[in-house]
């Protein structure tokens, strides 16, 4: 039997195996096409009866040694790379849902991915009620209906940290017959894999630690290959009845426990695209080569800062899941024991101005979109990506007025500190 590496190996060697004078990275296949000298060969891969490559918006060589690496450090089946997370997020639902049905969320979870959920697939006729993660399992229950199709969270809500109670979320989505989807983004499988606490598919943004550089917008779709698709096939006729697209193939049937990626990559990729340039991908594989070495630091330094803040009296809260005390540090030391993310949310005493000022007053940690990089970087959500939102608005998002978003880099931490130490004592 083959031996069984550990993450930290996972991040280095998974996904390419190089035979004898082959090259120790995955080689960049920037080509669009693949050539064949039979006919009927390539008749076959377009009916999904052989495997191979033909045209890189289905299958590139270099993105699935990747993807392959990513499904190995979750603990998948299998996983499909996208060009952005968003894409990622669209793709895990759209490959389940179509109009007509319903799907059930947690209210803490990325703006962008609530945008997406609550407006844009509604535009598509798939409506999304959205359940505080907070509340009762009767509460929630009230949620589903007979057309959900699928249950969303985030491991580390995006800006928010609050840690979702993955084992119980799985627990009420199995309960209703339909796969808990979890973006595993900011906590990456080294600190949680969701599917060993009963998450069915877990989502990324790669271009967030994974890459790790800020080189590269990308995604990523996992499956466990646990849920069983058959068991409740009247809900899911796209992967268990005939597709007629693919002369009546039935996806369940035909591929098992691929069913789900294979149907992913057949229709949506085959349809709409999203796929991520091979040299994007190539790029990941080298964020990801350290990614657990980053990780820890990342963790490290967000712990000190988060410490720092919640001492300093003009600071009015901090929510850091590291932090004793804190209301998400029992479900931190369950689901990531060995330290959460680099990313922290707090507020300053005062007002809009006041987050404002202390962002400007910054030297070297960086007023960026971006988040979860080598560089710390800040970001107020009121005033930047959700200042369309009302106070209200932003409230029933599960985004505080005041909220900073800080994600802690590999820096030296001192430096960090020094830098907002002086930006404090301006306001």
């Amino acid at each position: 039997m083959e031996k069984k590496l550990r993450p930290a190996s996972l991040c280095v060697r998974a996904g390419w195996s190089p035979k004898n004078g082959e090259p120790v990275e995955p080689p960049i296949i920037q080509s669009t096409t693949f050539k064949y000298d039979d006919s009927d060969e390539m008749a076959m891969l377009f009916d999904l009866k052989k495997e191979g490559y033909f045209y890189t918006r289905l299958q590139n060589p270099t993105n699935d040694a990747v993807a392959a690496k990513i499904a190995a450090l979750e603990g998948g089946v299998g996983a499909v790379l996208t060009s952005s997370g968003q894409a990622a997020n669209f793709y895990a639902v759209f490959n389940i849902c179509e109009a007509g049905d319903h799907i059930v969320a947690s209210n803490e979870i990325y703006g962008g991915t609530f945008n997406l959920f609550g407006v844009t697939l509604k535009k598509l006729g798939i409506e999304c009620t959205f359940v505080n993660p907070e509340a009762g399992d009767d509460e929630i229950q009230k949620a589903f209906r007979p057309n959900t199709k699928v249950m969303f969270g985030e491991t580390i809500s995006n800006p928010g940290c609050k840690v979702l109670d993955i084992e119980r979320f799985a627990r009420l989505a199995h309960s209703n017959g339909v796969p808990l989807i979890v973006d595993n983004t900011f906590a990456t499988p080294v600190n949680c894999r969701p599917f060993e606490w009963g998450a069915d598919i877990v989502t990324h943004s790669t271009t967030k630690y994974m890459d790790g550089h800020a080189t590269q917008v990308g995604g990523c779709v996992v499956d466990s290959g646990r849920f069983d698709w058959m068991a409740h096939a009247d809900r899911y006729p796209g992967l268990c009845r005939p597709d007629e697209s693919y002369h009546g193939l039935v996806y369940a049937e035909a591929f098992g426990k691929m069913a789900y990626t294979t149907k992913l990559v057949a229709q949506l990729m085959r349809d709409l695209g999203s796929i991520p340039a091979p040299m994007n991908a190539f790029l990941l594989n080298i964020g990801l080569q350290t990614l657990h070495l980053r990780m820890r630091q990342h963790c490290a330094n967000a712990q000190t800062v988060a410490e720092f803040l919640n001492g300093d009296p003009r600071v009015a809260w901090v929510n850091y899941p590291g932090l004793k005390g804190n209301e998400y540090h029992e479900l931190a030391e369950k689901y990531l024991p060995d330290g959460s993310c680099g990313v922290i949310a707090f507020g300053l005493k005062g007002n809009r101005d006041t987050a404002i000022k202390f962002m400007d007053s910054l030297k070297m940690i960086n007023i960026v979109t971006h988040v979860a990089d080598a560089r710390t970087c800040v970001l107020h959500p009121a005033s930047h990506t959700h200042r369309q939102l009302s106070d209200e608005q932003l409230r029933e998002a599960g985004i505080a007025p005041d909220l900073i978003r800080l994600s802690v880099g590999i820096e030296d931490v001192e430096d960090i500190l020094d830098d907002i130490r002086q930006a404090l004592d301006k306001i």
